[in-house]
């Protein structure tokens, strides 16, 4: 699925009544509507500012696995970078 920009017809970013996290909805003109949690956020931002700001990457690889053992406060399933997927071809 490709979603252009003129394919959303409005996009909110809030933190829902009762919640502690950022969700944004983006509502497309189909009718569609893809809700994402602030981790996936977080993580496509990191994603994109690392391939648009660093000199020599061009490809960013994030793949999901969970973690029984992590930090307090953190979410047992992570995206991680893959190094052998990622790599610094312009």
């Amino acid at each position: 699925m490709i979603i252009r920009n003129e394919d959303v017809r409005e996009l909110i970013a809030e933190v829902p009544e009762g919640h502690q996290h950022l969700r944004i909805t983006l509502f497309l003109t189909d009718g569609t509507e893809v809700v994402f949690q602030e981790a996936t956020i977080a993580n496509l931002v990191r994603a994109y500012v690392t391939v648009k700001t660093h000199p020599t990457k061009g490809r960013v690889v994030l793949r999901g696995q969970k973690f029984v053992q992590r930090k307090t406060g953190y979410a047992e399933w992570q995206l991680t970078e893959d190094s052998e997927e990622s790599d610094g071809k312009l």
